[in-house]
This record gives C-alpha cells, structure tokens and sequence, in this order.
C-alpha cells in the first residue's frame, strides 16, 4: 500500500473513531445524566415519598452519588481489558451495559406500588450505569487521543468530550418537553419514563457505529510490551505514583463544577429559587449547547499554549466564576430571570467547556500505553466519587447551611479551584523535571 492510500485509510479511520467516539459518548452520558437531572425534581417524589421534601432530595442525589462509587470499580475492570485486549472492545460492552440499566430504571415501580424494593432497584440500576460508564470515558477519548498526529491530539481528544454536554442536552431537552406537553400528574406518573426507554434505540446505533472502527495505533504498536504487564494499574501506581495523584488533585474542581452549574443548579432554581421546572431545565440546555460549541474551540488553543496552562487557569478561574453566578442565581431569579442565563451559561459552557477540553490529553499524554486505558479511568473516576458523585449532596446541605444562601457553596467552589490549579502545576513539575518516567512515544 502507497504512503498516500495509507495515509487516506488513516484519515478515514480518525474520522470514523471520532463519530464513534462522540456518538457513543453521547449515549453513554445520555443515560447517566438523565438520572442526575430528574433525581432531585422526580425520584425524591416517587421513590422516596414518606420524608419530607429536603430529607427526600438529599435521599434521591445519594443514589446519584451511587452511580459515581462504581465508576471506579468499571474504570478498574474495564480499563485492565482495555490495556489488555483492545479499547474498541470495551466500548461497546460499556455501552450496552448502560442501556440495559437506563431502560431498567424507565421500569421500575413507585414506592408506592412495591414499597422498599423501589429504591432498591433504583439503586441496583444506578451501580450498574456507574460500573458502565467507569470504562466508557478513558476508551472513548482514547480511541481519538491515540488514533490522532502527535501535534493535533489535544484537539482530537477533545472532541469526545463534546459527547458530555450533548448528552445532557439532550437528557434535559427531552425531560424538558415531556414536563411542557405533559400535565404534571401524567408527567409524574409516567411521562418521565419514556426519556430512559429511549435509551434502547440510541444503544442499537451507538454499538452499530463503534463495531466499524480499528484499534488505536498506540496500543497495536505495544501489543507485545502489554503482554508483560499482568496487572495495568498496579504497574501504573509503579511507575506513575505522583502522576496519579497529581491528575486527581487536577481533576477535583471540574467535577465539582459541573455538578454544581449542571446537576445541582435544577434543584436550587427550582427548590430554593422558586423557578419553574421547564425554565430551569431551558438554561441548563442552552449551556450545554454553547460547551458543545467551546470544546473544539478550546481543544484547537490547547494544541498552540498548552494543555497543562489552559486547565490549569480555567480551573482557578471556575472556582473564581462561582461568586458572581450565584450572586445572580440568588438575587434575580425571581425577579429577572434573563439574568439567570448568563450566570449558568457563562461557568458551565465557556469555562468549564475549557477545563473539559483540555482535561483529556493532560491527562492521556501522561501515562505510556501500556496503562493508559487503566490510569486515566482511575484518576477520573476514583477522584469522581468526591469531586462529582457527592457534590449535589453536599450542595444541598451548605445550602441548608447558610439558610438558603448559596456562599458557603460559593466558598467550596473556590477551594476546589486553587486545589486543581495547584495540582496541575505539580504535575507540570513531575514532567518537567522528570521525577518520573516519560511516556513511550
């Protein structure tokens, strides 16, 4: 084969992981965003009636938090095979894993219909959307990240991420549309279960587009080094140990962040601020669209200043940004509600688009393929169950807190900001200085 018909197979085949990759993303935290955005309007109602208001939110956004406890058992699980056998393979396991569990919990009864055991299934739902989604992030910017040249992987990697706000559009357009069409009675009873039936149809083409794709160049190139390590983040906590630490550390401020503008902020507007349900839902999805316009934007500006300088900042900045939208959120929402657009738009789509673009290759560029899959699953999940899965929780009770005022969150937001910022420049000083090993080229 010519250099120039190689080089066309090559391009093709980016172009085709990067669909896969971004689809199959989408669905992934189609499913999982769809519980976060009706737990804390729906299931603390139907599942958890017999508490008050409050006690059954903080109820219903810790089964949330369940789903981020067994992430990092499938980013473990899935990211050991990933190193192993392949990353292609997984994704499509993770994917399937997910719209069984999103399509089981469209199913289960009230609590008012089979009791105790409502919960418990939502629970048992929940764990397996976390044990999926655990291996579903790492292989999916993987698959992008090491199919990519050397000098556009921070833009490549970023693309996968676009799957993030796309999915939490689409969960919180379609939960939107369903409570405006609906009257709320029928909405409660059923209409909030057709958004996870559809999860079905979504799985069929997601594993359609992901079965036509090659495994990544990297991890072909290093077939024969992954046979020697039996167990891949054993040997990554080795040979990366401050690395390790250092991207979760890195990690602490965007999943806070997003949790707070993205997930908690529908609670908050609607418990606290007295917002309609649709209106509330309306802003969160105009800030996912304008983070899915961002991410290839800012992926293409990591490529030219840096990665590491470009999470860094928006990180410190995140926490910065977190006083003045919340100013807004508390002092406006009732009073002029166009305000409240920028205030979530502004933190969630611009900034924080900006984090979660650059986030994939910081993270990927620094681990070797032998461990890669395994490494940067631990970091994102592992650090997720404090810095996203607890967040709406804790939330709601600084709020409480502070008598409905939104600074100790405030406050919170800020320390997980200079924490990440710090963090990335550690780990900047462990490349720099070369206090551990480099990654294979």
């Amino acid at each position: 084969m010519s250099t120039s018909t190689s080089d066309a197979a090559a391009q093709k085949n980016l172009r085709r992981v990067v669909l896969s990759s971004i689809v199959g993303a989408l669905i992934e935290w189609y499913d999982f965003f769809l519980y976060g955005v009706v737990a804390g309007i729906i299931f603390n109602k139907l599942f958890f009636p017999a508490v008050s208001p409050v006690v059954g939110t903080i109820m219903a956004f810790a089964t949330f938090a369940v789903g981020f406890v067994a992430r990092p058992l499938g980013g473990i699980i899935f990211g050991h095979f990933g190193d192993k056998i392949g990353r292609k393979k997984m994704l499509i396991i993770t994917l399937q894993i997910m719209g069984v569990a999103t399509v089981a919990i469209g199913c289960i009864p009230s609590y008012d219909s089979i009791g105790i055991w409502a919960p418990i299934l939502l629970v048992i739902c929940r764990l397996a959307q976390g044990l999926g989604l655990g291996g579903e992030w790492g292989g999916a910017v993987l698959m992008a990240f090491e199919s990519a040249p050397a000098e556009k992987r921070a833009f490549y990697g970023a693309l996968p991420q676009i799957g993030n706000p796309l999915g939490l559009m689409l969960a919180t357009g379609i939960i939107g549309l369903l409570s405006y069409t609906l009257s709320n009675e029928d909405f409660l009873a059923w209409g909030w279960r057709i958004a996870f039936l559809l999860s079905a149809v979504l799985v069929f083409v997601g594993a359609y587009i992901r079965n036509s794709v090659e495994e990544t160049q990297d991890f072909s190139a290093v077939k024969k080094e992954v046979e020697k390590v039996r167990y891949p983040i054993i040997t990554a906590f080795k040979r990366y140990p401050r690395t390790l630490f250092a991207c979760m550390g890195a990690r602490f401020v965007e999943g806070i962040a997003f949790n707070v503008f993205g997930v908690f902020s529908l609670s908050y507007l609607t418990q606290t601020c007295g917002v309609p349900r649709t209106m509330a839902l309306t802003v969160v999805m105009a800030a996912a669209f304008v983070m899915a316009c961002c991410i290839p934007y800012w992926g293409l500006l990591a490529c030219r200043v840096g990665k590491g300088k470009m999470f860094g900042f928006s990180a410190l900045l995140l926490g910065v940004a977190a006083y003045p939208a919340f100013w807004v959120l508390h002092h406006y929402s009732n009073t002029n509600f166009i305000f409240v657009y920028p205030a979530v738009v502004i933190p969630l789509g611009v900034i924080y688009s900006a984090a979660y673009a650059s986030m994939a290759s910081l993270f990927s560029d620094a681990f070797d393929p032998t461990v890669r899959y395994s490494s940067i699953s631990f970091v994102y999940q592992f650090s997720g169950i404090f810095a996203s899965g607890i967040t709406p929780m804790v939330a709601t009770v600084l709020i409480q807190a502070n008598d409905s005022q939104p600074w100790y969150l405030c406050g919170y937001l800020l320390v997980a900001g200079v924490i990440s910022a710090l963090s990335t420049v550690w780990l900047g000083s462990i490349r720099r200085n070369k206090v551990e090993p480099l990654p294979m080229a």
